[in-house]
């Protein structure tokens, strides 16, 4: 005989949308069932890895900063950098929805649930030609996401007073139950002893994330006029495979929307110590390094420099011959301005130490990039450029990078210090020199100087390749997330929020994102699907 558990509210996933979909439903009376896929140490998700940086309008933090910022003035940055088309409804409406709202919405919210920010709001997402963020908007979580998640399930757990809430971790939801049309409810099999259990509910709320932890729906769904790399590296949850979208479209008639639009990032390597087959680090790109094609040159004429537009440099490297691309650096780059996204290799963070934070802040974080020396075989050392070079061969088993040609491409560039002026008039300096304008910045950007500097070595190239992320698209839904249909109908009894979701609308961000409005958009969703389910749907 088939268990069944029967809840007002079912949460399909126990990423950061599924955990504040469980927490607030408790919180107005509800039952709930949270069925996740993944183990109970790994509660959180994608979110549980995550750096924990949020694209917030109009804050308390950025008062302080005499940052000048409005929902206006985010809307109008939000549509000309994702490029969102007028006739696109709701994702539109989202994105309006978003500026208005994530000041209460999320950072007042999270204050309450007693999450704190770092002091300092940071400048992402700039622009190439100052079309992204015009203001900085960037905040941090103090502690990083995986901070986030423990405060969220301390709350949820403390919500689990009366017994209302259920977790089933390990469990895939294998088809929604529906009846004229209603969605009631989903069978679900424990992947642990192959039992079937089946979930009653009068609203299902998916959470289940994207479509990029499968490389071949990513494939599936690359725009055709856009280059795909030969390979790339997972940096998405490899449970976020899109089946459920799928089975809501076939089944249920729901509209996926954008689900060519990812946000990828341009500069991962292979973690060396792999959870799952393909899994890779996301770096934050030194601004300070030359970023080379396969051969050692420069990639131009344009130079790739990272926190202006990740979407465009996704598309720059997805155009290179092979599927990988160098960073040519020193170690006084590296010790100023290397870094890896996410929480795992970010523990002064993370664990909320900030004295250490602030002297490697000051003095360079040289145990991250001796870790990275020892532990990645992408990430090369050596006393000279020619027997970089060499590394660089031994490592992609090719004579690709002739040692001459490192070496002209190094001198090319520091040609622009001979004159010891401060007129350089290569773009990347100017770039970088931009970018310092904002003391944020100026503390994580060397100043510039050329990459032969005496006493500034070793040298450091570090092979990276595209890796994975986040799905701009997903299942459409309104500004309650209710899942609709062609027809513009909602699917009664159907939620949809965060990543699954598109945050919002099946694609709020449209092309680009403004950086950081994943997390927040993760939460205003699934508030916004309690509400209506609480009002009666």
């Amino acid at each position: 005989m088939v268990k069944v558990i029967d809840s007002d509210v079912l949460v399909v996933g126990g990423g950061l949308a599924g955990i504040v979909t469980a927490l607030e439903a408790l919180r107005a009376g509800k039952t709930v069932t949270l069925s996740d896929r993944d183990t109970a140490e790994r509660m959180g998700g994608l979110a549980l890895w995550a750096f924990g940086g949020m694209m917030l309008v109009d804050t308390p933090l950025q008062k302080r900063m005499k940052i000048t910022d409005s929902p206006e003035i985010a809307l109008a940055d939000w549509i000309s950098f994702g490029e969102l088309a007028s006739g696109d409804e709701w994702p539109l409406r989202w994105a309006r929805y978003y500026v208005e709202h994530s000041r209460s919405e999320v950072y007042d919210w999270l204050s309450d649930e007693g999450i704190k920010f770092l002091p300092a709001v940071n400048w992402v997402e700039r622009g190439r030609f100052g079309d992204g963020n015009r203001v900085p908007r960037y905040h941090v979580i103090w502690g990083t996401a995986r901070e986030l998640v423990r405060c969220l399930l301390e709350a949820l757990h403390r919500e689990n007073g009366t017994g209302k809430l259920t977790v089933l971790h390990q469990h895939r939801i294998v088809a929604l139950d529906h009846e004229g049309g209603k969605v009631c409810g989903a069978l679900a099999i424990n992947e642990a002893n192959s039992v079937e259990v089946r979930l009653t509910a009068s609203a299902v709320v998916l959470a289940t994330g994207g479509i990029n932890g499968s490389h071949e729906e990513c494939r599936a769904n690359w725009p055709r006029n856009r280059a795909l790399p030969a390979s790339m590296l997972n940096g998405a949850h490899p449970y976020a495979d899109g089946r459920m979208h799928h089975w809501v479209a076939d089944s249920l008639g729901g509209r996926i929307t954008h689900a060519g639009e990812m946000w990828n990032y341009a500069a991962g390597f292979p973690h060396p110590y792999p959870h799952f087959p393909g899994h890779g680090l996301s770096t934050i790109p030194c601004k300070s390094a030359l970023w080379l094609n396969h051969r050692g040159e420069r990639i131009g004429p344009e130079p790739l420099v990272t926190g202006f537009d990740t979407h465009w440099l996704c598309q720059r490297v997805a155009e290179q011959e092979k599927p990988w691309t160098w960073h040519l650096l020193n170690w006084r780059i590296a010790a100023k301005e290397f870094a890896i996204s996410g929480a795992e290799h970010n523990a002064r963070i993370r664990d909320k130490q900030f004295p250490l934070f602030v002297k490697e802040l000051l003095l360079g974080n040289h145990p991250l990039v001796r870790q990275m020396q020892r532990e990645s075989r992408d990430f090369l050392v050596a006393d000279s450029l020619n027997d970089l070079a060499g590394k660089m061969n031994a490592l992609t088993c090719s004579h690709d990078v002739d040692p001459a040609t490192l070496q002209a491409t190094a001198d090319a560039y520091d040609a622009n210090f001979a004159a010891g002026t401060q007129l350089h008039n290569d773009p990347q300096i100017r770039l970088i020199q931009h970018a310092r304008e904002w003391k944020p910045d100026r503390l994580r950007t060397c100043k510039p100087a050329p990459l032969q500097k005496p006493g500034a070595g070793p040298y450091i190239a570090i092979r990276m390749q595209l890796i994975t992320r986040k799905s701009l698209g997903g299942l459409q839904t309104d500004l309650q997330s209710r899942v609709l249909n062609a027809g513009g109908v909602p699917v009664e009894g159907l939620y949809c929020v965060g990543e699954a979701a598109g945050f919002g609308g099946g694609g709020a961000n449209g092309k680009r994102s403004l950086e950081g409005t994943f997390l927040p958009g993760c939460i205003m969703t699934a508030r916004a699907a309690v509400r209506s389910i609480v009002a009666g749907g």
